[in-house]
């Protein structure tokens, strides 16, 4: 019987790079006048952000007053190879052949299409008939982590491999100028970016430096549900973002973590690998402050941030996949995202090499 399931392989896609000065001069720095734009440029210089991916650019190309519809259409033609891919790196750095996978999860909030990612991905990359399909929609920036425990719960069960695909079209959901002047979408403008991620789940142990998931848990304060949304328009998905998330998170987070920890009879100096969604640097502040962390723990995390931008979903399997590619990767990781609900998620990794 299989005890554990493990992550056995990574792989990322991203669009064309541009630089975050070249979007503010090219592109949003005429979007706004007076103080505004004042204002609009202090948010940008200090989003933590120094270039970003996207699929679709402003700099080339304006989707701001497009229908949703029309954005839907362009989203499943840009998704497609990104996801085909980042699947495809990570079935061959795990060393298993697309037939053999036994689920494919996809989650998205950018983009819906029937049939979707799931369907063509899977028949593009040669996954067989039989193989159990799930789309996961609209859980935003945390949904790496519940997807991940999914796939792992499965591999247990089964005894087959799993794969996980995050892909995310940000750029597609430019706001019209109407909407564009409100500091939340400034904010918003500021920060998200377009990726793909997968990873590859097997059972137990496939090398003495994979990660075992050990553990999957979360929390969500349904108390400040209306501080983080992303609702459906006749013109795209407009993001909602409070000024008081990173409040609910300091609330929260130490105690996340702690209880994880524990219920492995660890403590938090144990862990030697920091893998945190980066939704902007007050949050990144929030969780370093809390967990007493110091720089070089975060530093994984802001250098995504910085190089990336918050490409929801993907981004912390972009900081878990740095990480696992250090000379000397840590041994046991935490990764921690967050999203709507607001909710938190957390998940334990371990290497054999700490366990044995």
């Amino acid at each position: 019987m299989v005890s554990h399931a493990t992550i056995a392989g990574m792989g990322v896609a991203l669009p064309a790079a541009v630089r975050q000065t070249d979007l503010w001069d090219g592109y949003f720095a005429q979007q706004h006048t007076g103080a505004r734009r004042a204002l609009a440029e202090r948010i940008f210089a200090h989003s933590g952000v120094r270039t970003r991916q996207a699929a679709v650019s402003p700099l080339l190309e304006d989707v701001s007053n497009w229908s949703t519809e029309r954005r839907m259409r362009r989203y499943q033609i840009e998704a497609m190879p990104l996801g085909k891919e980042a699947v495809g790196r990570a079935l061959t750095d795990a060393g298993v052949a697309a037939e053999e996978v036994g689920l494919f999860a996809v989650c998205s909030c950018t983009g819906y299409a029937t049939p979707g990612l799931d369907i063509l991905l899977a028949r593009d990359l040669g996954m067989a008939a039989d193989v159990r399909r799930l789309f996961v929609g609209h859980m935003g920036c945390y949904a790496a982590l519940p997807g991940l425990g999914t796939v792992a719960d499965f591999v247990v069960a089964h005894d087959r491999p799993a794969v996980l695909l995050c892909a995310e079209l940000s750029s597609l959901h430019l706001q019209p100028p109407a909407a564009r002047a409100n500091i939340q979408q400034i904010v918003s403008h500021a920060l998200f970016s377009d990726a793909a991620a997968a990873v590859v789940v097997t059972p137990g142990e496939t090398s003495p430096f994979a990660y075992a998931i050990r553990e999957v848990t979360a929390v969500t304060d349904s108390t400040t549900a209306d501080y983080m949304t992303w609702e459906v328009t006749d013109l795209g998905f407009r993001m909602g973002l409070s000024p008081r998330v990173p409040d609910v998170l300091a609330v929260h987070v130490r105690g996340l973590v702690t209880d994880l920890l524990a219920r492995h009879g660890l403590e938090i100096a144990e862990v030697d690998g920091w893998a945190i969604h980066p939704g902007g640097p007050k949050i990144l502040d929030v969780v370093q402050e809390r967990l007493g962390l110091d720089d070089a723990a975060l530093a994984p995390s802001r250098e995504v941030l910085s190089a990336y931008g918050n490409c929801s979903s993907p981004t912390v399997l972009l900081v878990l996949d740095a990480l696992r590619r250090r000379a000397a990767p840590p041994a046991r990781v935490v990764l921690l995202a967050f999203g709507p609900g607001l909710t938190l998620y957390g998940v334990l990794l371990e290497t054999s090499t700490v366990t044995a």
